[in-house]
């Protein structure tokens, strides 16, 4: 678990997205059929399409359930309908939300693994946050040799066998986390900035080639959303700070 000193609690009756603040959901994507089909009833025809190009039932469901939540949360935000919330894709595809409500400045990122989704939430600051599902990474190595950066490996070396499945994962979370927020997505090369990884090390970017991307964004783990997951989150700028909440689906 990263070290914020925050907790996934319930929220407030109604969350406001004040000016500094950040706010991070957990939403489960295995919920009973009931609440799959309300969250489907949500979703506009181009989301519905999308859900029915997937081959197999529970990617269907996932995906249909993860939409539906960030309609949910959106509509509370922007004070409307879920229904008739309207998004728009930047050039590497990262979604923002349309013309119609771009007037409020709210910023929004999504991540999901295995059954867990996270949804962050900034007013006026560009964000990304990333989760995944810790398994066993027999080939962990190999991989942070392909992607990850020149000091990256070299501390992966340098870590004890039993932990290296959590640093690959904390490095692997902070970088996705990273290219999000900056928002060129797989186009970002991996290997050109430097996060910490160490298990029980604070989250922190290290360094950058590019020096301005450094200090524009700040880095931070966040609290395991369920176990065996690992997350983390960058935002613009300095001076924010964070509240985790956990989704429920009878509220929403």
């Amino acid at each position: 678990m990263s070290a914020t000193g925050q907790e996934w609690g319930a929220p407030p009756p109604a969350p406001e997205l004040a000016d500094g603040v950040v706010h991070v959901w957990a939403a489960p994507l295995d919920p009973p059929a009931d609440t799959v089909r309300r969250r489907a009833a949500l979703l506009a025809p181009d989301e519905r399409a999308r859900a029915d190009r997937f081959r197999f039932e529970r990617d269907q469901r996932r995906f249909t359930v993860a939409r539906g939540v960030l309609r949910s949360l959106l509509g509370r935000y922007l004070g409307t309908d879920p229904r008739s919330v309207a998004f728009r894709y930047e050039s590497h595809g990262k979604p923002v939300l349309g013309d119609a409500f771009a007037a409020h400045g709210i910023r929004f990122n999504v991540s999901h693994s295995g059954e867990m989704a996270l949804y962050a939430f900034a007013r006026g600051r560009e964000l990304g946050v990333d989760v995944e599902e810790v398994r066993r990474m027999e080939d962990g190595l190999d991989i942070a040799e392909r992607f990850f950066s020149e000091a990256e490996v070299a501390a992966f070396r340098s870590l004890p066998e039993e932990i290296r499945d959590d640093a690959f994962f904390n490095c692997w979370t902070r970088k996705e986390a990273y290219i999000k927020a900056v928002g060129e997505g797989l186009s970002f090369p991996l290997h050109v900035f430097d996060v910490s990884l160490a298990p029980g090390e604070p989250a922190r970017l290290l360094a950058s080639r590019d020096p301005q991307q450094a200090e524009r964004w700040s880095l931070r783990g966040l609290p395991d959303p369920a176990p065996g997951y690992r997350a983390a989150i960058v935002v613009e700028g300095e001076g924010w700070d964070v509240a985790c909440w956990r989704w429920d689906d009878a509220a929403g």
